[in-house]
């Protein structure tokens, strides 16, 4: 008996931890944030003293995406853990401001590639969130960190492979040029959204191992 209270109190101990760390890696999140809004700020007035209206409107665009962001989380009551929440301003901030605001398209080689290896990260999380609000709905369900990881890694590879049809689609009705018109544009996409799926699902497993899976061991 002694040993089953002895491993509860360990167990909540190393809970509560890891609840602390995550606060503090959130605190680190919301400074990234706001310099994000700083520097959508400073570029408005930039690009307005210049005269080039398109990036002003894409500096408003970054301010209104990170403000809907909040909007979607707050009127949903999801839990948007610290590793997921800097995944997103990150992946804003390659997007956003270094490939459109600052046309690093042309600076940096693969800027594409590496976008949409940040999106299969960042898929996996979303993917953790809908397993954990499905989960919510059942109430005598119990969070199961193994078929987690696998949702996660094969909701995140289906979705890289949905973006594709959708730029296949928008191509083919508005003649655009996402997919430069290639099959391997197309499949290397694939590829580098499969790979970063896979490392994130391995990082899961990992953390779920320990005890320290967001949402389902620790909760922001």
């Amino acid at each position: 008996m002694f040993n089953v209270y002895r491993n509860d109190y360990f167990l909540n101990s190393r809970r509560v931890i890891a609840m602390q760390m995550e606060k503090r890696k959130d605190k680190w999140n919301d400074l990234f944030e706001l310099a994000m809004y700083a520097t959508a700020a400073v570029c408005f007035v930039y690009f307005w003293v210049k005269g080039i209206p398109a990036k002003m409107f894409q500096a408003v665009l970054i301010v209104a995406v990170l403000l809907i962001i909040r909007f979607v989380v707050k009127i949903t009551k999801t839990t948007m853990f610290a590793a997921l929440r800097f995944s997103v301003l990150l992946f804003i901030f390659i997007t956003m401001f270094l490939a459109n605001e600052f046309g690093f398209y042309k600076v940096i080689p693969y800027l594409d590639k590496i976008e949409h290896l940040f999106s299969g990260l960042i898929l996996c999380f979303v993917g953790l969130m809908i397993y954990m609000k499905a989960s919510e709905g059942e109430k005598a369900a119990v969070p199961n960190a193994k078929v987690a990881v696998w949702f996660c890694l094969f909701f995140s590879i289906a979705m890289a492979g949905v973006w594709e049809i959708y730029e296949y689609t928008t191509d083919s009705l508005f003649g655009l040029h996402s997919q430069n018109g290639s099959l391997v544009d197309t499949m290397t996409d694939i590829i580098c959204g499969t790979i970063s799926a896979i490392v994130t699902s391995i990082y899961l497993a990992f953390k779920a191992k320990q005890r320290k899976m967001p949402l389902i061991d620790v909760q922001s």
